[in-house]
């Protein structure tokens, strides 16, 4: 048979074609990739994930997670590179400041609230890092957004514990965001990477023995004995508790478990009308509908107080029901919890409105400081004052919320573990070293914070916190009524 011999410009071509096909094979594909990581990425450390694009990662600053926050964040960036001209003179660690940034209608905290916890994450960086409470090393913030009712949380604490050999040297994550099954599962993690933990707002009394974790908040557990001795003290004799069951509301299942506990009391003749009433907010189509049946129920029974187990935004639903009920000549007094604290200014006006008595125990206020001088830090109080520092770089944003004293308490807390671990050697701070540290922080160590004297236990939660007694007002906002404690004065400073 004869054999084929191919000209040696054809076999030259064919040999190119060949090896174009192959180059392509592998070329598209990537560029695909590429192009496609392109649209997902927001800014360095920040990606678009889910169904509505969020951007969600981690930021110095320079990436704006929402316009309301570009006065903070603008700040922010400019202290971190401050820390990072000044690096060859003088160490620096980071801290991350975490939490849903990117809101919608499922959250509870609203945009008000995150924008006050991190003016006061940035006051707490700027004392640490140039202010009245200088320390070396010096502090980084990051910025850590997990996306609405974090549903990429697991995204952005990958992102977080990858920042802790880089050139950021994270040791410690602060804030963590209300208490939820993804928050404390994003906490979990976090730990057991061994970075130190800090929340601001987290309440949940179950959340508590995690290494290297404390809290700058009460526990539902301390709010409910406070608000329990504060009904006592007014002469509140009968209660009935309504609760969201919802599964993964932490917050509402042990604040509703601990009244339960605080308030019978066989001696001051304090008693539960009724099991609690409950409904379940998981259930979207269903939960509003629910709150409308326990007007008559309640008219039934006739408490003089309700407590309500529930975020803010159930609580304004509630209320609502409530002003409709039959029993008009009765008159309910209704205390909540702190979640309270996340209505925006014309949500407490609307809820005043509905002629029903409201009080919650709150995390913090700016007037805790004017009412009990001794048990807060008036060094720090300072700050969040009319026409104080916070005033003066965010101007016509009024803090109403106690929100940006607990974020300053909860980075402060970070800070001082930081200056503890380093000794003056910035070598030996770690996530661990910080952790540990926080457990020193007890008699003439603790904390002077904004919100109160601060100590901890060993499991993390802080000793007899004070808890602030709140109202609402037709003006949209909150009033301190009396400073209280699980154990019934706050500790003073030493």
């Amino acid at each position: 048979m004869r054999r084929l011999e191919w000209p040696l410009h054809i076999v030259r071509r064919v040999v190119v074609a060949v090896v174009v096909v192959a180059v392509l094979a592998v070329a598209v594909p990537l560029a695909v990739d590429r192009l496609g990581d392109i649209r997902a990425r927001c800014a360095d450390g920040v990606v678009k994930m889910g169904e509505d694009d969020e951007c969600v990662g981690v930021t110095d600053g320079s990436f704006r997670f929402a316009g309301h926050l570009a006065a903070v964040e603008r700040k922010i960036k400019e202290e971190n590179d401050l820390v990072l001209d000044d690096a060859k003179k003088e160490s620096y660690v980071s801290v991350a400041y975490m939490t849903s940034f990117t809101l919608t209608n499922d959250d509870s905290n609203s945009a008000d609230s995150v924008r006050h916890e991190l003016e006061g994450a940035y006051l707490a960086q700027y004392r640490h890092n140039r202010g009245d409470l200088a320390s070396s090393p010096k502090i980084r913030l990051l910025i850590a957004n997990t996306g609405s009712s974090s549903a990429h949380w697991e995204h952005t604490v990958d992102e977080l514990i990858d920042r802790r050999d880089s050139e950021d040297r994270l040791v410690a994550v602060t804030g963590l965001g209300p208490s939820t099954a993804r928050n404390l599962s994003a906490l979990r993690k976090l730990s057991g990477q061994g970075l130190a933990t800090v929340a601001s707002t987290m309440t949940a009394t179950n959340i508590s023995d995690i290494p290297g974790f404390v809290r700058v908040s009460p526990t539902n557990v301390d709010e409910a004995y406070a608000g329990a001795a504060f009904l006592k003290r007014k002469k509140f004799r009968t209660a009935v508790v309504v609760q969201d069951s919802a599964r993964n509301n932490l917050y509402a299942a042990t604040l509703g478990t601990a009244f339960t506990r605080a308030f019978p009391d066989g001696e001051g003749g304090q008693k539960l009308l009724a099991e609690r009433l409950t409904y379940d907010s998981s259930l979207a189509g269903s939960w509003k509908n629910e709150l409308r049946f326990f007007p008559a129920q309640l008219c039934d029974l006739r408490p003089q107080v309700i407590y309500f187990a529930g975020r803010g935004r159930h609580l304004t639903n509630f209320l609502d029901a409530l002003a409709n009920r039959v029993c008009t000549d009765h008159t309910f007094t209704v205390l909540a919890g702190d979640d309270t604290s996340n209505l925006e200014p014309q949500q407490i006006a609307n809820a005043v409105e509905n002629d029903v008595q409201v009080f919650f125990t709150g995390l913090a206020h700016r007037d805790m400081w004017r009412a009990e001088p001794d048990r807060v830090s008036g060094r720090s109080a300072a700050y969040f004052q009319k026409n104080g520092r916070l005033d003066t770089w965010f101007p016509h944003d009024d803090r109403y919320d106690g929100q940006d004293i607990m974020a300053h308490d909860a980075v402060l807390t970070a800070a001082e573990g930081i200056r503890m671990a380093a000794e003056g050697d910035s070598s030996k701070v770690t996530g661990e070293a910080v952790g540990r540290m926080f457990h020193q922080m007890n008699g003439p160590f603790q904390l002077a914070g904004a919100s109160g004297f601060i100590s901890f236990q060993n499991n993390g939660n802080p000793r007899n916190k004070a808890v602030p007694i709140l109202s609402l007002n037709a003006r949209g906002r909150t009033e301190l009524v009396e400073v209280s404690a699980a154990r019934g004065k706050p500790p003073e400073g030493q």
